[in-house]
């Protein structure tokens, strides 16, 4: 049995549709991504009442909900990747700059909510770096996007784009560590 093909930010797109979600699917999948990180897990919960967002349509369809039961999976087995091959769902780099930074923006919004929902207590047991990850994180979640060379402008995305997906894994990383202090001690 071959694997599914990864969920893309497109078929995500299709699914916030169908749904009538009140978010876009970058903020969808930056939500469940900080839900992840921070410990948290849908358990028997569909992921859209894990992360407290009310479907505008009347129903969820078998694909739609198969559809995030496999981004689900293929998020935290992306987050846990020790070849650190997590990528936040943005739109294709083919798409406008504005387009997608702004999907990063919104990416980093999402995440903060998910983190706040998946470990409420998790900041206070995050290292210095992790916290200043995570504080940075919200620094580009506010953030009002100004655009002047288009050249610049891409670069600069590019390398926010690597810290967030970078920050993502370490943040899980690290609420994923069992806690030292509650092991007992070796004498």
């Amino acid at each position: 049995m071959t694997a599914p093909e990864p969920i893309g930010h497109d078929e995500l797109d299709e699914v916030v549709a169908h749904l009538r979600l009140s978010i876009p699917a970058s903020e969808l999948h930056g939500s469940l991504c900080g839900l992840l990180a921070a410990n948290g897990r849908p358990g028997k919960r569909s992921v859209l009442n894990a992360l407290h967002l009310e479907v505008g349509s009347e129903s969820v369809s078998e694909h739609d909900q198969d559809t995030l039961d496999q981004l689900v999976r293929q998020s935290e087995e992306e987050l846990a990747d020790p070849e650190l091959g997590f990528e936040p769902l943005l739109p294709a780099d083919d798409r406008p700059l504005p387009e997608r930074a702004d999907a990063l923006v919104n990416w980093c919004r999402g995440f903060l909510g998910g983190f706040g929902l998946g470990g409420p207590d998790m900041h206070g047991k995050l290292s210095d770096e992790g916290r200043e990850v995570l504080n940075d994180i919200g620094t580009i979640a506010s953030s009002s996007l100004d655009f002047g060379s288009e050249e610049e402008d891409e670069d600069a995305l590019i390398e926010v784009h690597e810290f967030v997906r970078m920050g993502a894994m370490l943040l899980f990383t690290e609420c994923h560590i069992p806690d030292s202090s509650s092991n007992g001690t070796l004498h």
